[in-house]
């Protein structure tokens, strides 16, 4: 018993050993078979033929034209593997390591087999959705697919050298300024002074002959200014004049003495009389420092207007002295350009190379994937199909060996258990008596018939061939670079002629000699206004001299009154009757009297200088200013006739027939070229000499001429064909696989062996009776032997069957259409790649030629923009008499006008204010007394008494 036991204990671990072992190959069948998970790098196919590299790139790595799904593989994992496959391959080599060495080296090639197996039918699975691909693939080779070039890179602006930065006319602003509100106030009584527009007739007889011109036209125009001279005249003899009567009757004591002291109300009338000269001394003196700031801006502005009047005259004539060097310079900057495209031209072949290849490897990898896949499922179909056959085979041979054990074993059972000596037996009589063998595999379809039709496939080196195409196609951009080369020499040879032509732009380009009389005008107008400029300066400093000092005369005006003012309502304060004398208030009152004789003093050479600066700058802002900023002036020198022939400006700037100084200045602030304002010899159209087509023709005709055979692919020849279709029409997908299937669910006993046995040794421990315990014990024995030796034997042939059985049946369905499919497509394909690869030659040079057309396009843009703007450019002219609009109108007439404006306002304040401290300074001197009192608390604060008065 203890025998027995020991050999049932180990048969167990054996039985559970090869129990786990054989459980393992249907759970790895079952991970195999699962939908497949792409877990290889993006960019690689997963699936390989064995010893194949895969399909690559042209720089070795894996093609890009692997599914969207695919997901990167695990660290660690092999490329290619999936967990399930990794999994089997693991659970294979534990089953090997504890197997002989046949048994090994055919599990090896078993799990090497179903590897390739479970790749090829996750490859099925993925390509279930084929004819999407296929439909994406013709959709990239149609000819609507063509690609746009890419849009310009900000990168490819080009950056030119400024060639004319040291020469330039700086254009000039009006500045705002503080005084603003009185500029204005004073360009409106200018506008109300001089109503009259610009005296047409009388300029033109000024200036043509001077004889003609009348003294009383000059008086009608001048009208305005005339009455205002004759006030300022009469103004300037009349006060002088009143002070010498002030005078004289200031001597004889008639004016500026005392006060009665019986008059009333002298409290109001002076403070009246303070209170009006106090604001008149305080407009004056905010007229007084208008004026000193505006003869110091005048100053201020004077010396640099003058200075920029012949730096700007210099500067325009070096502008046209420098218009040759500045041309060549302007055309020396294609090198800029030029460079830029010879860079392009070096990586030109292999660009175009490798973009064709990128546009076709999409459809081009998932062909040759799909080829790949067929050629796996064609190698498995063999392997599983002869696996079939053997297992089969198999089987039913090791049936016919199990069914005389299993019936001997049958009726040593039955007769055992139906002995009356065998306790509690009866349980187990039913389970014997059915003790006979389970599935028939010499029932199943034969597979004889398709091993024949595919017995000489492979016929062809499906790996060599695919890697084969694959390196071809790879081959694109070497081959791109190889055809292209003449193309690229040729290209060179087209730049370097273009390079001449933009040189010829200089040789071309109008001498300086049409501008040699506007050099000449101009510098004959520097050496000319020198003269007139340094007498400018010089009356420049007597004026602000001059303005000055009467500035200060007024100021020494207004502080001789405001100390008066003060010293006088002080004294009153202190003063305790009008009568007596306060040494406070006959100061103020002397104090008064010293500013009245300064006013009469200073009068006349205030009126005369405000007199004098009034008709001057009068006359410039309504006669010039007023005029230049109407364009009244310009018109005037346009009409024929205003001027004398000597001042004719067409003629001696040399402008272009029928052009006058109007269109000349217009042109020139729109930007036009001095050749298309002065006269040429002949005509000179710029826009001819810079048309991108006259340079880039030839260049642009070398690509559009060119061709070339870039994508002759084979990928998969005749061998390859014939298999595939042998492999379409072998009947892989018409055998009856249901009835394996059907036949597969069957046990390969009936009854179980191993339940069964353990029955029989539970029974053995309930029997009395020794024999019959022995008996159920060998019984049980024997059952533990056949099912460990020839059950668990099929059962492992039975799951390889299943194996074998689920990969074909998941095949057969989408067989033919996938053969079908794939061979259309690589046909497609190897047709549409030599069209498409040259359309995409063609759209790749197209997108070039564009890329440099821009190049010339913007480098001869730049060169129109820099000769008109720059170089040769009529702008500095009409800057120049902007300029000098803004420099003798806005920042020298406007102070100045407004310096004459205050300084009259302080001159014409000096008449009341001299009424004012005469009346005001006999307030400030002691009252003459009456005899009899009035009562009046201001003149007797006291009462006299009669006798008192009688006595004196």
């Amino acid at each position: 018993m203890a025998a027995a036991t020991e050999r049932r204990r180990h048969s167990g671990n054996r039985s559970g050993r090869a129990g786990n072992s054989l459980r393992r190959p249907a759970g790895s069948a079952k991970r195999l078979l699962e939908p497949r998970r792409e877990l290889t790098e993006p960019g690689k196919l997963s699936s390989r033929l064995p010893g194949e590299g895969g399909i690559t790139g042209p720089d070795g790595s894996g093609d890009a034209a692997a599914p969207a799904s695919a997901k990167p593989r695990r660290p660690g994992e092999p490329a290619g593997a999936s967990r399930g496959s990794a999994w089997a391959l693991r659970g294979g080599a534990a089953r090997q390591a504890g197997l002989p060495r046949e048994k090994r080296a055919e599990g090896a090639c078993s799990e090497s087999i179903a590897a390739t197996t479970a790749r090829a039918m996750r490859a099925a699975e993925r390509r279930a959705a084929l004819p999407a691909a296929l439909l994406l693939a013709w959709a990239l080779l149609g000819p609507g697919s063509t690609q746009q070039c890419p849009p310009a890179d900000p990168g490819g602006m080009l950056r030119f050298t400024d060639t004319h930065a040291d020469i330039r006319v700086p254009a000039l602003h009006r500045v705002p300024s503080a005084l603003d509100p009185l500029y204005g106030l004073v360009r409106r009584c200018l506008d109300l002074v001089q109503q009259n527009p610009l005296p047409t007739e009388l300029l033109r007889a000024a200036l043509n002959n001077p004889a003609l011109v009348k003294t009383s036209q000059v008086v009608q125009y001048e009208l305005g200014y005339v009455v205002c001279a004759a006030v300022a005249l009469l103004f300037a003899l009349a006060v002088p004049a009143g002070g010498v009567c002030f005078c004289y009757h200031r001597r004889r004591r008639r004016c500026g003495g005392r006060l009665r002291v019986h008059w009333r109300s002298l409290g109001c009338c002076r403070h009246c009389l303070l209170a009006c000269l106090s604001a008149t001394s305080v407009v004056s003196l905010a007229a007084v420092i208008c004026a000193l700031v505006a003869n110091q801006r005048v100053t201020e502005q004077m010396e640099p207007g003058l200075v920029a009047v012949p730096a700007t005259l210099r500067a325009l004539q070096q502008h046209i002295s420098n218009i040759p060097q500045g041309v060549q310079m302007v055309v020396e900057q294609f090198e800029v350009p030029r460079e830029r495209i010879i860079a392009d031209l070096g990586d030109l072949s292999r660009s175009v190379g490798i973009s064709i290849h990128s546009q076709l490897k999409a459809a081009t990898y998932t062909v040759l994937a799909d080829l790949r896949d067929r050629a796996e499922e064609l190698r498995a179909s063999l392997h599983h199909l002869q696996t079939v056959e053997r297992t089969a085979r198999a089987l039913a041979a090791a049936r016919a060996r199990l069914e005389p054990a299993l019936q001997e074993r049958r009726q040593h059972l039955v007769a055992l258990l139906d002995d009356p000596r065998c306790a509690a037996c009866a349980s187990a009589l039913g389970r014997a008596q059915s003790l006979e063998p389970g599935a028939d595999y010499g029932q199943v379809p034969s597979v004889e018939r398709v091993l024949q039709a595919l017995s000489d496939l492979p016929g062809s080196d499906f790996p060599e061939s695919i890697r084969q195409a694959n390196a071809t196609f790879n081959a694109i951009p070497e081959l791109a670079v190889e055809r292209m080369a003449p193309l690229v020499q040729e290209l060179r040879l087209e730049l370097a002629k273009a390079t001449e032509k933009v040189r010829a732009i200089a040789a071309g380009f109008p001498p300086p000699d049409y501008a040699r009389l506007a050099s000449q005008a101009l510098r004959a107008a520097e050496d000319g206004s020198r003269p007139y400029l340094q007498e400018a300066r010089r009356l420049e400093r007597y004026r602000w001299t001059a303005g000055m000092a009467l500035c200060a005369a007024v100021l020494l005006v207004l502080g001789c009154n405001a100390a008066g003012m003060a010293l006088g309502a002080y004294g009153l304060r202190r003063r305790q009757h009008p009568g007596e004398p306060e040494c406070r208030s006959e100061a103020g009152a002397r104090f008064l009297m010293v500013g009245v004789g300064l006013s009469f003093l200073f009068s006349a050479f205030l009126s005369l200088l405000v007199l004098a600066s009034f008709l001057v700058g009068g006359n410039v802002q309504t006669l010039v200013c007023r005029n230049w900023g109407n364009r009244e002036i310009y018109e005037f020198i346009d009409t024929p006739g205003n001027l004398p022939p000597s001042m004719n400006l067409s003629r001696q700037l040399n402008l272009r027939r029928g052009y006058n100084l109007s269109a000349a200045y217009h042109e020139c602030k729109s930007g036009a070229g001095l050749w298309e304002v002065l006269q040429l010899d002949e005509p000179y159209d710029l826009g001819e000499h810079l048309e991108a087509s006259k340079y880039a023709a030839a260049f642009q005709k070398r690509l559009a001429d060119f061709s070339a055979r870039l994508g002759d692919v084979r990928l998969l020849g005749a061998d390859g064909r014939r298999d595939l279709r042998t492999f379409a029409r072998s009947g892989v997908d018409r055998l009856d696989y249901g009835r394996f299937r059907a036949e597969m669910r069957n046990p390969v006993v009936k009854t179980s062996l191993a339940g069964l046995a353990s029955s029989l040794e539970g029974l053995q421990k309930m029997q009395r009776n020794g024999t019959v315990a022995a008996r159920l014990a060998a019984e049980a024995l024997a059952l533990w032997r056949v099912h460990n030796s020839t059950v668990r034997e099929q059962e492992a042939s039975v799951a390889k069957l299943n194996e074998s059985v689920r990969f074909l049946s998941a095949l057969a369905p989408h067989l033919q259409a996938r053969l079908n499919e794939t061979l259309a497509a690589t046909a497609s394909l190897e047709a549409a790649l030599p069209a498409r690869a040259q359309r995409l030659l063609r759209q790749e040079l197209g997108c070039f030629a564009r890329k440099e057309l821009r190049y010339f396009s913007q480098y001869l843009h730049w060169v129109g923009q820099t000769l008109r703007e720059e170089v040769a450019s009529c702008q500095p002219l009409a800057t120049a008499l902007d300029n000098g609009r803004v420099i003798l109108c806005d920042r020298i007439a406007e102070p100045w006008n407004a310096f004459w404006f205050s300084l009259a306002c302080c001159t014409f304040c000096l008449v009341p204010a001299i009424v004012l401290a005469v009346q005001l300074a006999e307030h400030f001197r002691p009252g003459r007394r009456r005899l009899i009192s009035t009562g009046s608390d201001e003149t007797c604060p006291f009462h006299i008494p009669r006798v008192t008065a009688l006595k004196l």
